[in-house]
């Protein structure tokens, strides 16, 4: 599908949004299109007293990376364990199942009273989030890695290192992009969310409930736009990635 199709829909959406937004004719409930892509185009602009909207984005962003990272450290290897040893797999198969759909926001009472209102507390809630995405989808590529490649490994004599490195790995590398992928979107939703909580002082989400109180709705727009600008950049930049580094998955099949 040529780029420009994919925007028809979007011309539409804000088409009616300038359409409802004149016929409500009230900034408190729904602000024009103008006023919000004002915000936009002045992203370094300071918002009552709490940073500008592209350096709340940028804190996001940095607490975004620094859980996105510690749950790849902890999913990444524990899922190629769990996937190279069924027994342990299905050891703790019911304890992941548990916990997996527990939102993140349900931890936030629990973060809040272990961690304390902080750094902390905001990356444990992102960590929570990404983790399982990743940790699953790890397990079940390391599942999927052809048995004969394993065998063949075995009758050369190469060790579990060897196995891991150069054949569970590679092979399962395109089920753990997927992952990543998946939590990385995650991840994005949870920093908004745990902005949120009582005590943040920083960030998109911060931002967004900040003006809510100050009834300033293009600002939450303008928030609610740029969470969705950066999500969509770092979907495409993995899907490259995916496209240019595993092409040879769609040939294996």
């Amino acid at each position: 599908m040529k780029w420009y199709i994919k925007l028809i829909l979007p011309i539409i959406i804000v088409g009616i949004w300038e359409l409802c937004a004149l016929l409500i004719n009230n900034p408190f409930i729904l602000p024009t299109v103008d006023s919000v892509f004002s915000k936009l185009l002045t992203p370094f602009a300071e918002v009552f007293g709490i940073g500008s909207l592209a350096s709340n984005t940028l804190t996001s962003l940095e607490r975004v990376v620094i859980g996105f990272l510690i749950a790849c450290a902890i999913a990444v290897p524990l899922g190629i364990f769990l996937g190279s040893h069924p027994f342990w797999e299905q050891f703790s198969d019911w304890v992941i199942q548990i916990f997996r759909p527990i939102p993140p926001l349900a931890w936030v009472p629990l973060s809040l009273a272990w961690f304390g209102i902080g750094m902390t507390s905001i990356v444990f809630i992102i960590v929570i989030g990404c983790i399982f995405p990743i940790l699953v989808s790890t397990i079940e590529g390391v599942k999927r890695v052809k048995k004969s490649w394993l065998e063949t490994a075995k009758i050369y004599q190469a060790n579990d290192r060897q196995v891991i490195w150069h054949i569970t790995l590679p092979a399962a590398a395109p089920a753990i992009w997927n992952g990543l992928r998946i939590g990385f979107g995650i991840a994005w939703m949870s920093v908004i969310a745990a902005e949120m909580m009582p005590g943040s002082s920083r960030g998109i989400g911060y931002l967004i409930m900040y003006c809510y109180n100050f009834g300033q709705v293009s600002y939450i727009i303008a928030g609610m736009i740029c969470i969705g600008i950066i999500g969509i950049g770092m979907d495409i930049i993995f899907k490259l990635v995916q496209k240019k580094k595993f092409a040879w998955e769609a040939l294996d099949k």
